[in-house]
């Protein structure tokens, strides 16, 4: 069916059922294990992305969010080369974020997110502490998934970070699809992954290859919370899309831009 590597940029894997944000696990064999299975079954290569749940009551805001990082650190020990961990930072914690940065990139982890901020209790990607973030992003060559929120506050994130490499998530409905369009003319290094809404309508994918090239644009399925498989055929069997766009979107452009 197809004779080029899938990895899918926007997942959320868990080892414990308490991570797991699948709304529908009670009916579905859902664990560490049936998630390869899952790869295997569809031909996914490899899954990129955070572990992430919302903060429990009366529990401290970083301590959790370093127990999620530590996380997806074990599950790169079990996954191996199949896992490409993410990990969170978070504006109200600069100090902590950056020597997370630091820690990350001397064990070999370049990716930040998919962050969530309304999880984890905030909502400006443009704010100061932000930005000082993304300035060590910056020198570290890290790349910053994030969840598309706040149209005006990711302009200015993009604007004020030009050569942070920055992967969205969800191309949204036409409004919010055209707003990233408009990013990607303020920054190169601006790209989106396919998760979410917006690739279920007809011709979106296509308008968009049009504008950009099939450069900018990564697959991503939100797995678990969204269907692997639909996002899959969603590209896969898309007939206006070509062979070698396809390739670039399920694969090569994750490669360029995660350096592997």
């Amino acid at each position: 069916m197809k004779d080029f590597r899938i990895i899918d940029f926007h997942t959320h894997p868990f080892r414990n059922d308490g991570d797991n944000i699948c709304s529908h696990k009670s009916v579905i064999e859902m664990n560490a294990i049936t998630t390869l299975q899952l790869m295997d079954r569809l031909g996914v290569d490899v899954i990129c992305g955070s572990v992430i749940r919302r903060f429990k009551e009366g529990e401290q805001p970083w301590e959790a969010l370093r127990y999620m990082n530590d996380e997806a650190l074990a599950l790169r020990e079990l996954y191996g080369s199949r896992f490409i961990p993410g990990f969170h930072v978070h504006p109200d914690f600069v100090r902590e974020s950056c020597e997370e940065i630091e820690r990350m990139h001397s064990l070999g982890v370049n990716l930040i997110g998919e962050l969530v901020p309304y999880y984890h209790g905030w909502s400006d990607y443009s704010c100061k502490n932000f930005s000082e973030i993304l300035d060590l992003c910056e020198q570290y060559g890290t790349v910053v998934s994030f969840h598309s929120m706040g149209n005006d506050e990711m302009d200015r994130m993009v604007r004020e970070h030009p050569n942070v490499t920055f992967v969205a998530a969800h191309p949204g409905e036409l409004r919010d699809f055209n707003r990233h369009m408009e990013r990607m003319r303020l920054s190169e290094n601006y790209h989106l992954d396919l998760s979410g809404y917006g690739i279920f309508r007809q011709g979106m994918l296509r308008h968009a290859i049009d504008l950009f090239g099939a450069e900018r644009f990564l697959f991503g399925s939100d797995y678990p919370t969204c269907s692997m498989s639909m996002y899959i055929g969603g590209v896969l069997l898309d007939p206006l899309i070509t062979d070698a766009e396809k390739e670039m979107i399920f694969s090569k452009n994750a490669e360029r831009i995660l350096k592997i």
